[in-house]
């Protein structure tokens, strides 16, 4: 069994009064919070930063308090962890890694749901929604 560790967040924003959420259109077709493999000692928050910073061009503030877990197999014998935190940007503007990343959208939380490919990322973002609104 292979064991595989990524970590990321929910980046959200705030724009007219309205919150925002970062979502990522990736070049495989679907539709994802942003996160990434753990490298080398890397600690989680070390991971996702680097790997926001990676995808998106941004600097955010972590949110304390907040943490998701969640996992799944992506193929035969793996088990894949996903940590996500809770993070917030100053600003919108973003450089999308072409790699990896097809475009990156800022959405309210409705369209992001929507456009969201996977459960487990929406149930996450659903849970960083109530806990912004607590």
């Amino acid at each position: 069994m292979v064991y595989e560790k990524s970590c990321g967040a929910v980046i959200y924003s705030e724009q007219d009064g309205r919150r925002l959420y970062l979502v990522e259109l990736m070049q495989k077709g679907h539709c994802s919070i942003c996160k990434g493999h753990v490298e080398k000692n890397e600690s989680e928050h070390q991971t996702a930063e680097r790997e926001i910073f990676e995808e998106t061009g941004l600097f955010v503030a972590f949110v304390n308090g907040f943490r998701e877990t969640i996992e799944y197999s992506p193929y035969e014998d793996c088990k894949k962890t996903v940590v996500f935190f809770l993070a917030y940007a100053d600003s919108l503007d973003v450089t999308v890694q072409e790699e990896e990343v097809r475009e990156i959208r800022w959405l309210p939380i409705e369209d992001a749901m929507e456009i969201l490919t996977f459960e487990s990322d929406r149930e996450t973002l659903r849970k960083a929604e109530e806990f912004l609104n607590n």
